[in-house]
């Protein structure tokens, strides 16, 4: 199945402070996930982003809280975000199935959301080169699990130019900007 921009929410988890840098490489977590905002920016995808107990871990990381939008953040205890009552009601609140995240840990807050969402029948994409953990071989096994659950498991060059869909999109030397 292919993404749509207006059937997508793209949701940023837990790239905070005091958590990003210790991931096994942070910069590719920062970079893919500035690039996914500003193509959902462009395309008019709506965006939702997570804090695990910022008391602890800080805010996001000023990389990616500079392109959320207004009210996107949200702070969270449950590892998997559909735990959140909040969370749940604004994703619902927005009516589109197919869901997009990125962030970290990938074995943990990002697998147990997307097995959550699964779990509500939304449509899930994880996005490989935006997702970190402490130790690849979590990665890697947040990332099989959350396939066998019937995640996709796409780029950030899959989301982007699956949203724009065509070069003769308004948006597609934008988008293309992002990826070159």
């Amino acid at each position: 199945m292919l993404l749509r921009a207006d059937r997508s929410v793209l949701i940023v988890i837990d790239v905070q402070e005091r958590l990003c840098p210790v991931m096994d490489n942070p910069r590719r977590v920062l970079f893919n996930g500035a690039r996914l905002l500003r193509g959902a920016a462009l395309l008019d995808v709506p965006v939702l982003c997570t804090e695990q107990y910022p008391k602890g871990l800080g805010p996001t990381m000023i990389d990616l809280r500079d392109l959320l939008p207004e009210g996107a953040v949200m702070e969270k205890t449950a590892f998997g975000s559909m735990g959140e009552p909040r969370f749940r009601a604004a994703l619902d609140a927005l009516g589109r199935p197919q869901v997009v995240l990125c962030g970290t840990e990938a074995h943990v807050c990002v697998l147990q959301t997307a097995l959550g969402l699964r779990e509500a029948s939304y449509d899930v994409f994880v996005v490989a080169d935006a997702v970190g953990s402490r130790h690849p071989d979590s990665e890697r096994a947040g990332l099989e699990r959350a396939r066998d659950a019937g995640c996709s498991i796409v780029t950030t060059e899959m989301v982007l130019f699956e949203w724009v869909a065509d070069k003769d999109h308004p948006a597609f030397r934008d988008i293309s900007a992002l990826v070159k």
